[in-house]
This record gives C-alpha cells, sequence and structure tokens, in this order.
C-alpha cells in the first residue's frame, strides 16, 4: 500500500506539530507495509529529494505567498506525478493551496484529510475560502478529528458528521532520542532540578502572555523553550514585569529538549484559543510522565490532560486560576507525582504512535475496498 501525504511544509525544513504527526505516520506505518512519500513545499530555490528515515520527502519550490499562504507552481505537476504511484491520498488540514491542487489534478484516489485546526483568527479571509474549502472537504472520502472533543466542539465537522472519525494522534517514543547522562547534568546545573516547562512554537494563541502574568504573582520557575513570531514580544514583557523566575532557551535541539523535559517538575501548556487542536508538546510531557497544566478551550488538550487524573484544566485567560494551579502542584509533589504516572499511563492506553498508525492503516484499506466495489 502506497501513500502520499501532502502537507505545506515538513522536516527538514520545518518541525511543527503536523510535520511530526506525518513523520510518526510515515515511521509507524512503514512496519505494517504502508510505503510512505511526503509532497511539501520549500523556501529553497529549487526542488529537492531527500530521504527521511526510510521514506521520500519531496520539496518543491514555494514561488510565492497570499495571505500567509505559499503557493507553489512546480507542486501541481510533481503532485500528479506523485498521486499516479499513490494508492492513497492523505491531506492535512488546513491549507487553502492544498485544496486548489486537489481539484486541479483530479487524481480519482481515495483521499483521506486529517482535520488539524479549525481556521480561527483569518475572520475575512475565511469567507472568502469558505466555498472552496466546503467543496474541499465534501470531495474527500474520510475526514479524520485528532480528539472526540474537537469532533463533538468544531462547528464546522457539523456538517460532515457522516465522513468524520477520530484518531488520536500518536508518538513513539523510540523515535526519539534517548536520555543523555552529561546532557542531563549540564541542564541541571544551568536550570535546577525543579520548574515548569513550556516546550512549542511561540505564538498568539499558546497563551504565553497569560504565563508570564501568572508569573509575575510568584516566583515559581519556569522555562520556555521555543522560538516563533512573539518571542521578543515576551522577553519585552518579562522585563517589563521584572520576572527573574522565568528562562527563555529559544529553539533546542532534539537531544536537549527531551534531556529538559525529562528534568522538569511538571508541564504547563496555557494555549487559551482553539488554533491549539491537539498539544503535540503536551503528549510528550505525558509520554514522559510529567503532570500537566493546560486550559479548557474544547480540543485535544483535554483529552490529553484529564483534570485532577494527568493534571489540572483551568479556565483559558486567567493568570490566576493558572498561578493557583502551579502553586497547587508545586506545593504537593506526591500528588504532582500521582498524576504524572496517570499522565504516562494515559499515553500508553490512547497516544501511541501503534494505535494511530494501525487506525489509520484499517482506514486506508476500507477505503480502497469500498473504491474496488
Amino acid at each position: 500500500m502506497k501513500v502520499l501525504h501532502f502537507y505545506k511544509t515538513y522536516y527538514p525544513d520545518s518541525f511543527g506539530g503536523v510535520e511530526q504527526v506525518i513523520f510518526q505516520l510515515a515511521c509507524g506505518s512503514a512496519l505494517l507495509g504502508v510505503e510512505t512519500t511526503v509532497l511539501s513545499l520549500t523556501p529553497n530555490k529549487v526542488d529537492r529529494v531527500v530521504e527521511i528515515n526510510g521514506h521520500q520527502s519531496y520539496r518543491c519550490r514555494s514561488n510565492f505567498k497570499i495571505a500567509s499562504t505559499d503557493f507553489s507552481l512546480s507542486s501541481f505537476w510533481q503532485f500528479k506525478e506523485l498521486a499516479k504511484q499513490a494508492d492513497i491520498i492523505h491531506y492535512h488540514f488546513p491549507w487553502p493551496f492544498m485544496d486548489l491542487v486537489h481539484f486541479a489534478i483530479n487524481h480519482k484516489k481515495p483521499s483521506v484529510v486529517t482535520y488539524h485546526s479549525d481556521i480561527v483568527k483569518q475572520k475575512i479571509l475565511l469567507k472568502l475560502y469558505r466555498p472552496l474549502k466546503n467543496k474541499f472537504l465534501e470531495s474527500v472520502d474520510a475526514i479524520v478529528a485528532t480528539s472526540p472533543n474537537y469532533r463533538v466542539t468544531s462547528d464546522l465537522l457539523q456538517g460532515y458528521q457522516d465522513k468524520v472519525e477520530v484518531i488520536p494522534i500518536g508518538l513513539d517514543r523510540k523515535l526519539y532520542p534517548s536520555i543523555d547522562v552529561e546532557r542531563s547534568q549540564y541542564w541541571r546545573e544551568n536550570l535546577g532540578d525543579k520548574f515548569f516547562l513550556f516546550v512549542g512554537v511561540l505564538r498568539y494563541y499558546k497563551g504565553l502572555n497569560i504565563l508570564l502574568d501568572a508569573l509575575a504573582l510568584g516566583d515559581l520557575p519556569t522555562v520556555i523553550i521555543g522560538a516563533g513570531p512573539i518571542e521578543y514580544e515576551l522577553k519585552v514583557k518579562a522585563e517589563s514585569l521584572g520576572l527573574k523566575n522565568v528562562t527563555f532557551l529559544g529553539q533546542v535541539s532534539e537531544e536537549d529538549k527531551v534531556v529538559i523535559i525529562n528534568l522538569s517538575y511538571a508541564i504547563v501548556f496555557p494555549s487559551h484559543l482553539r488554533s491549539e487542536a491537539f498539544g503535540i508538546s503536551l503528549l510528550e510531557g505525558a509520554m514522559y510522565g510529567k503532570p500537566m497544566i493546560s486550559s479548557e478551550i474544547g480540543t485535544g488538550t483535554s483529552f490529553i490532560n484529564s483534570d485532577q487524573q494527568t493534571g489540572i484544566v483551568v479556565p483559558p485567560s486567567s493568570p490566576k486560576d493558572l498561578y493557583a494551579a502551579m502553586s497547587y502542584l508545586w506545593n504537593n509533589p506526591e500528588v504532582a507525582a500521582k498524576m504524572g504516572q496517570k499522565a504516562i499511563a494515559r499515553y500508553e492506553k490512547l497516544f501511541t504512535a501503534d494505535k494511530m498508525c494501525q487506525s489509520y492503516k484499517a482506514l486506508y484499506q476500507r477505503l480502497l475496498d469500498e473504491k474496488s466495489k
């Protein structure tokens, strides 16, 4: 079985949550007899093909951008050629250019779209995009929501319930670097042995301004890993608040990231808008047995973090509630440790890459069987 994944970015150009999902699917599905090819766009001046962990990544040059959406002329031809060789086309929503390519090529192959997020921020542009978006979702054979929470709370998905199913995102810890003793010692000496941790791209919906306001209410040490569009704004705010208990590490290597997650006391994940549809780094915390603090926004974050079981779920946009939750975990280490144990148990029950890949393989096969009738 051959599957073609199509998304706007992929390794080694970008390392976001959707890219991680595709990578986990590619690696895990290979063990089930699924051959994966990935097509994405690249800011590089030439098209390139690279091999990543046994699967091929085709990258087409991005020629121009409209409303934050990249367009690539060469990708039309490349998609057409790769689609000919594929049994299943797997799209990753949202990306309006993907919809255009889908209809321009008209490949006639069974198609799946993983619905990673509603479009939240671009209200005006969404009105222009809506006809194409609706036509695209109507045309695909199956839509996958990444959590039961999102399936229920997404207004858009309510119109396609007959073709929506839930397959939670899963991670394979074996694909992560092992914990290095010397790195652990280095970071313990630099960060201490008890701190809260946020990991992620520094974007508007991550709630980091809320986190900084919460940190101003006390002296709880917190480390922020990641870079992004609002990094400078956050550092300016931290300075204006006089915060001495927050450390910005910027982007770190995967080797350092897993060491710091492993060292951390708990994961704090204050995303306050539905743009945060799942929370890969929150799941990474669960995978490493960390108690979690997240906000109730009706998405997969509250599916990963079960309130009062694996951590604490607080109202969104509330520095006071966020600080109270952090203080509670800080002052109750036995409770925090039990929550961490339940977090890893929940990961092993619901969120392994093997479970995700098995579910997608079954979906692919069902669509192929239906197409052959």
